[in-house]
């Protein structure tokens, strides 16, 4: 277990999976307004927008703190 994670000190497989992250949270968004009814459709898919916002605001901080260091990190198309 702790082998998986000591390849999450990478800042490019953090962000693989920041990113794979953001693209499950608006799938299940947009799978919310489409799939439920009534009050619960508005509500998982505000939430499930608010949750993917918020990995995307929080991995761009990240992502300016990275911008000091001496990593070779391209961006995620240039980790896939």
């Amino acid at each position: 277990m702790y082998e998986q994670l000591r390849q999450l000190r990478e800042f490019g497989t953090r962000s693989l999976v920041v990113h794979s992250m953001m693209a499950v949270t608006f799938v299940a968004a947009i799978g919310s307004a489409f799939l439920l009814s009534g009050q619960l459709r508005l509500v998982s898919f505000v939430a499930f927008v608010n949750f993917t916002a918020g990995l995307w605001v929080s991995h761009s901080v990240h992502s300016l703190g990275n911008t000091f260091t001496e990593d070779e990190y391209e961006g995620v198309t240039g980790e896939l």
